[in-house]
């Protein structure tokens, strides 16, 4: 129950922000998202033992969103202050994977919202049908893997999903797909719509799993407490932040 009171919360609040066409408030609503996932991020950092300077890593990840063309120099700066404070390290065998982790969650956070900024501007339509996709999958994923789910589609990182709800996931996302872009993008031709359902939903398949062995590593269940019923912010958004770039690159790169 909690886990639904949640989800009639926040979805109809994030749907205003995203179309409210105040861009301040989509800029605050985004970056506030971001820090809470990055913050997340380095408490599961700490569960492997990988020090992360989180002052830092704040300040760097609000400038890669809202850098423009200046990601790469900012991108760059991440990648020598992740370096300089890796050498801190007392043991320095951790100096490349503090670096490393430091890096990471830059371009796992900020650069995930940063696509999701690159495809609001494009239209926000892009943006909820990036964010939604996976909403669709994982309701169709669970409901479908309870009923007939046998099949472990990863044993070793999240036990309870199976092949039978991750295609379940996929067909669900694509016919969301092809329901709300043909409504709301319908000079998409049908093979793009999709193709790019099922790149979104595969990459945001990936990024849950990717979360989930994060947190296996780090020896917890879930990334924070701050959302009833579903754990913590990454917990929640963790297959848009893969899903965000997945989409944007394929509107960059094929459409």
């Amino acid at each position: 129950m909690k886990r639904v009171l949640t989800s009639l919360l926040l979805i109809p609040t994030c749907s205003y922000v995203i179309f409210s066409g105040i861009p301040v408030l989509f800029a605050a609503v985004v970056a506030l998202f971001a820090l809470l996932c990055y913050r997340e991020y380095a408490r599961l950092a700490a569960g492997h033992g990988l020090a992360i300077p989180q002052p830092v890593g704040y300040a760097l990840g609000l400038l890669l969103l809202f850098a423009g063309p200046r990601e790469l120099a900012v991108a760059g700066l991440g990648a020598i202050l992740g370096l300089g404070f890796a050498l801190r390290s007392d043991d320095l065998r951790q100096s490349l994977p503090n670096a490393g982790a430091f890096v990471l969650g830059l371009v796992y956070v900020f650069g995930a919202w940063r696509a999701g900024i690159a495809l609001h501007a494009m239209n926000p339509h892009w943006f909820f049908f990036a964010v939604a996709l996976n909403w669709t999958g994982d309701v169709a994923a669970y409901y479908v893997g309870r009923a007939v789910g046998k099949r472990k589609l990863a044993p070793r990182v999240s036990p309870g999903k199976s092949w039978e709800g991750a295609i379940a996931s996929a067909l669900a996302s694509i016919a969301f797909g092809m329901l709300y872009l043909g409504r709301f993008v319908p000079d998409l031709p049908m093979w793009q719509l999709v193709t790019v359902a099922a790149v979104g939903n595969a990459a945001g398949q990936l990024g849950d799993l990717a979360e989930s062995a994060l947190k296996r590593g780090a020896g917890v269940k879930d990334s924070g407490t701050m959302l009833p019923g579903h754990g913590g912010w990454l917990d929640r958004l963790d297959s848009s932040l893969f899903a965000m770039p997945a989409v944007y690159a394929f509107l960059v790169f094929v459409r």
